[in-house]
């Protein structure tokens, strides 16, 4: 196996137009796995952990970056107002994991699983890729995520980061798991409420091939909210038979399985938990 050491995003670009197949590693806390239990191996792999150009995230134009070198750790240290984001992070496996792995890893492992994607999702971020060949280019999350652990990334791509419009209001994510910390997602849920388009977003990861978005519930949660006065008046309450609706378009949305970590049905009535909570969890922090 070859392993390419290169030290500015120029070189890791040219490594990959020369050697397509050569498999990008940053944190390694997946593609480890894969390469521990045999199940892939590559001709070569590229360490891109010491790209500067991918450990840097920015503002612009209303907007924000984030590179794919961004670990866990810092996403909580130095992004906490980003909510949702923050509160994913802090999901992702042990204090080590996070000081390792990376939101371009999520991207790139493409798993249903993946607890940074539903937030990405709720954001409508454009994932942003990159090669020699063509230079830089965006494409929205749901046409990069194609199916499970399938993506539409170039051979000769690498994958540069994610960018999104900063929505003002609350937000959060959540998930249920066998157990309380280091686990994969039996279901999860971000829902961001922008204040300035009046519109209520929701994602839903592993509860079908690729992240989903609930746009009848969206729609229905912002008519409500419409119908209520909560938009000018964040102390005009939806009614409990409102949210238990919201709860239920939301589950419609899913498209879930039966597997070793929950049924279909189990991620169904999940997917119903998950929306109430966080429906009245941004509810209340609109008003407080």
């Amino acid at each position: 196996m070859d392993v390419h050491l290169p030290r500015t995003l120029e070189e890791a670009l040219e490594v990959k137009a020369r050697r397509p197949e050569a498999l990008p590693i940053a944190g390694g806390t997946d593609v480890m796995v894969e390469l521990n239990f045999d199940r892939h191996r590559p001709e070569a792999i590229m360490d891109v952990s010491r790209l500067p150009e991918l450990r840097r995230w920015h503002r612009e134009d209303g907007s924000l970056f984030l590179g794919s070198g961004v670990t866990y750790t810092r996403i909580m240290r130095e992004l906490p107002d980003f909510v949702p984001l923050a509160q994913a992070s802090r999901t992702v496996g042990s204090p080590q994991i996070r000081n390792r792995a990376t939101v371009g890893g999520n991207l790139g492992t493409a798993s249903p699983a993946g607890d940074a994607l539903p937030v990405l999702a709720v954001y409508d971020a454009e994932i942003v890729l990159a090669s020699a060949a063509r230079g830089e280019r965006s494409m929205p999350w749901n046409q990069f995520h194609v199916g499970v652990k399938k993506t539409a990334l170039a051979p000769d791509e690498l994958i540069l980061g994610a960018r999104w419009k900063v929505a003002r209001g609350p937000g959060s994510f959540s998930k249920i798991g066998t157990r309380n910390a280091m686990v994969i997602s039996v279901a999860g849920l971000c829902l961001v409420v922008d204040e300035d388009e009046r519109r209520v977003r929701v994602a839903l990861g592993s509860v079908a091939p690729t992240i989903l978005r609930a746009p009848e519930a969206e729609g229905f949660a912002a008519g409500a909210m419409g119908e209520s006065g909560s938009w000018d008046d964040p102390r005009a309450e939806l009614s409990p038979g409102t949210v238990a609706e919201f709860s239920e378009r939301v589950a419609a949305a899913a498209r879930p399985i039966d597997d070793v970590r929950g049924t279909a049905a189990y991620r169904g009535h999940a997917c119903r938990v998950l929306a109430v909570r966080a429906l009245s969890w941004a509810l209340q922090d609109r008003r407080s």
